[in-house]
Parts: structure tokens; C-alpha cells; sequence
């Protein structure tokens, strides 16, 4: 579990050590690979969570299939961390109930700690140490040793790409540094079920890059259940096979990004032409699959259930029509539309903190 936790109600680096798994088992992949005995990896029913009489958390219900990648979005204040804190034992539920890696997380945390890797939006990384020397530990703390432990290190050395940083001190490092290390240690043990909260806030391109090719292998190569919080749309579109939404402390809306998306409207093809667009209206929406069409000057609105499918045949249709085209584009529904639409907001990039804890 990564040390950036440093939360009052639990320090990353007290748990670790207190419920080290033994060094036969380093890195050990349990026949359910983090999956409970329903089958879900994440299991939460009816999970609520109050701060001096506001409910942070309202009731929510998550199904999370092992090996699954999953995206959780929410306005700032809508609830995020403080859920994620709660499946991580960082927070005790008011209510409810929640099962992570098939333990409970209020009745069983040491064994949800053992299974789960955590990086937390801040943080709390010692600044006299090293990289190296805040990997070795954290490897040591989940029995990794010698030859295991150096085969890691380089692994993640090679991921974050911090070069010869590793040997300086970690007060020393960017922003942008601290959270690839952060990162590095969340994954040190190869946890079964590993919760990111806007794990690239910071990242360059190229290393955002790199972090979303090391999610991606953790969940295929090694059937890593992932609970991703993040503020990059693109990177829950990228990567999340459900996304979940949650608004004043309430899941919203759930389903696959493409059924999100699908949710809020239709594909829209907007064709530029030279002339009075209405001489190629009609002709445009005999087009199969076309379900209207505006015509404002020379422009032409074209919706559409599957615009990939339609360009072709509407470029066809407007030669047809003897109409010279100037410029034919594809707008798809983005999930920031699905944000629009169900939160009344876009999405913030901002990092002020979230919830009352």
C-alpha cells in the first residue's frame, strides 16, 4: 500500500508493517485474485458516511467485478475521496457495508490492507529518504526480498522513470516526481484490488502516458482490480470499463463510457458546403440512419445513431446534390457531456480538497 496515505485515523506505513504478509507469500495471487464470494471485487450496499450532520456519502451501492477497471467521477465535493477513503479503512462507514477483496472493510481492514494498493491525491512521503530507499521498505513491508525485491525495484524504476533521482532525496523532487514515486509504491506489492485517486495530476504527457500502459498491464496480465478517481475524462474514456458518477454524495449514473455518452444524445455530423445548404437537405436525410437535419446558411446539422457509419453515405448523398463540400466533421457525445448533463457542471481540474475529511 502506498505511503502516501497519512490520514490521522491510519498511517500507510504503521499498517504495512503490522500486517506484513509473510515472505512466502510476497506477492502472492489468491485463487479469487481479490474477488469476494459474490464475485465482486469492490462490493459496497447502501454506504453512508456523516460529518457533523451532512451526508458525505448517500447510500451507495457499487458492484465492481474483479478484474475490472473502474472510473469514478464526481464534482469537487460530490463525495469521491470520501468513498474511496472508506474502502480504503481510512474512514469508518456510518452505514452500510462494504467488502473489498472479499473482506469487510470496518470488520476485517488488516486483510483489506494486505490486498489493496492506495495513492491518495496528497502525498506523505518522507522527505529525508530516497526513492530507492522508500521502495526497498515498502517492498520489505509486503515480504519482498533479495533478488524479488531488486527485480521490482528496476520494473518500477523503468515505469516512472526517474533515472538517477532514485538516489537523491525525496524533498528534493518536483511535484510531478513525488506522485510518479507515489505511484511506484501503490504497486510495489502487486495489490489485487488498487484504488488510484487522479493518479497523473501533474504528469507530463509522456510519463501520464507510461502510467496509463502500466494500469493497462496490471489489469490484463495480471487481473488487477482498479478503482480509478480521476478528473481526466480522457483517461476514464481511455481506460475504464464502467464509470460511475456520483453527485451530492449519490451515484447518478453507471454503464460503460460508450453507453454514457450513447445516453446523452446522438452523433452529429455538421457538413460546410458552398451555397444554400437546403438544396441538399432533402437528399441528406434519405440517407439510412440519418434522424434529422438543419440547414443554416451553408451548413448542414446532420444527427445521426452511428455517425462513423453515416459520413460516408451523407459525403456521397451531398455530391449527389451537386454541392461543393468545404469542410465535413464528426462530433460524438463526450463524457463530459454525460458530466454536463447529469451534474449541471464540466467537470473541474482544479485540486482543492474535496470533501470535509
Amino acid at each position: 500500500m502506498s505511503t502516501l496515505i497519512s490520514e490521522p485515523e491510519s498511517s500507510a506505513r504503521e499498517f504495512a508493517r503490522s500486517h506484513a504478509r509473510p515472505a512466502d507469500h510476497a506477492g502472492h495471487t489468491d485463487d479469487f485474485r481479490g474477488a469476494s464470494p459474490s464475485g465482486h471485487a469492490v462490493y459496497a450496499d447502501a454506504l453512508v458516511r456523516h460529518y457533523n450532520g451532512n451526508r458525505a456519502v448517500d447510500h451507495v451501492d457499487l458492484r465492481i467485478p474483479a478484474g475490472e477497471i473502474y472510473g469514478f467521477l464526481g464534482p469537487n465535493g460530490a463525495g469521491k475521496s470520501t468513498t474511496v477513503r472508506m474502502l480504503c479503512t481510512l474512514l469508518a462507514p456510518t452505514g452500510g457495508r462494504a467488502l473489498v477483496a472479499g473482506y469487510d472493510v470496518a470488520r476485517q481492514p488488516g486483510q483489506v490492507r494486505l490486498r489493496i494498493g492506495v495513492a491518495l491525491q496528497e502525498a506523505a512521503l518522507d522527505p529525508r529518504q530516497t526513492g530507492y530507499e522508500l521502495l526497498s521498505l515498502q517492498g520489505r513491508l509486503y515480504g519482498l526480498s533479495g533478488k524479488a525485491l531488486a527485480r521490482r525495484l528496476t520494473e518500477l524504476g523503468e515505469l516512472i522513470d526517474l533515472g538517477d533521482a532514485l538516489d537523491r532525496q525525496i524533498g528534493t523532487y518536483s511535484g510531478g516526481m513525488q506522485r510518479r514515486l507515489d505511484l511506484a509504491a501503490a504497486l510495489v506489492h502487486n495489490p489485487q484490488v488498487l484504488f488510484l485517486d487522479e493518479p497523473t495530476t501533474g504528469l507530463d504527457p509522456a510519463s501520464r502516458a507510461r502510467a496509463w500502459s502500466e494500469i493497462r498491464r496490471l489489469n490484463e496480465q495480471l487481473g488487477t482490480t482498479i478503482f480509478l478517481t480521476t478528473q481526466y475524462l480522457e483517461e476514464a474514456d481511455e481506460l475504464a470499463h464502467r464509470v460511475g458518477v456520483i453527485d451530492h454524495g449519490r451515484i447518478v449514473a453507471e454503464g460503460t463510457p460508450a453507453e454514457l455518452k450513447r445516453s446523452v444524445g446522438t452523433d452529429v455530423i455538421v457538413a460546410r458546403v458552398a451555397g444554400d445548404a437546403r438544396a441538399a437537405r432533402f437528399r441528406v436525410e434519405a440517407v439510412p440512419g440519418v434522424l434529422s437535419v438543419e440547414a443554416h446558411g451553408d451548413e448542414l446539422v446532420i444527427a445521426t445513431a452511428d455517425g462513423a457509419g453515416a459520413i460516408s453515405p451523407v459525403a456521397v448523398a451531398l455530391a449527389d446534390s451537386k454541392m461543393t463540400v468545404r469542410d465535413l466533421t464528426l462530433r460524438t457525445p463526450t463524457l463530459d457531456d454525460v458530466f454536463l448533463e447529469l451534474t449541471g457542471t464540466h467537470i473541474e481540474r482544479k485540486s482543492p480538497e474535496e470533501d470535509p475529511s
